[in-house]
């Protein structure tokens, strides 16, 4: 009488769990490609990161703008 490996049992257990496993990956890649199909938050040909930008000249960051006062001052050649 042929008596079983006891680890044939272990290996067909690995191989049923690989291949739930390559379901589940399956199932997620093509769930990831129909959100992109439809259009997300990046849809439109829009840059998400320049879409606020208006062209021309920007506001200083750091809040320090000079007034009209002290644009003449500067432009005016120190005294000597």
């Amino acid at each position: 009488m042929a008596t079983r490996n006891p680890l044939a049992r272990g290996k067909r257990e690995r191989e049923r769990a690989r291949a739930e496993k390559q379901k589940e990956k399956a199932a997620k890649r093509s769930e990831a490609r129909a959100r992109r199909g439809q259009g997300g938050p990046g849809g439109g040909g829009i840059d998400p990161d320049i879409a606020g930008i208006v062209p021309g000249p920007q506001a200083n960051p750091w809040g320090d703008e000079l007034g009209p006062d002290d644009e003449a001052a500067e432009d005016a050649e120190p005294e000597k």
